[in-house]
């Protein structure tokens, strides 16, 4: 079959993830308001961890960082 609809899903989030992170933005700007701002520190943490899942999807696309090479003693073999 193709695709699952859930990795459709993830890779329209790895594509357009800043414009996604915008509206998250926006959707807890307006929720805090409509709380009168008591829940702001809940909120803040929801937008971290929804921006979490987005960064999370594209470090998955990327390859594992090299290691650094060894430092030379000064001798050649």
């Amino acid at each position: 079959m193709g695709d699952s609809p859930f990795d459709k899903l993830k890779d329209l989030a790895a594509e357009h993830g800043d414009k996604i992170e915008g509206v998250v933005d926006k959707i807890a700007d307006l929720v805090d308001d409509k709380t009168g701002h008591k829940h702001t520190d809940k909120i803040e943490s929801a937008v971290e961890k929804a921006k979490g899942f987005l960064g999370a999807d594209a470090a998955d696309d990327e390859p594992p960082p090299q290691a650094p090479p060894e430092p030379s003693s000064g001798t050649t073999p």
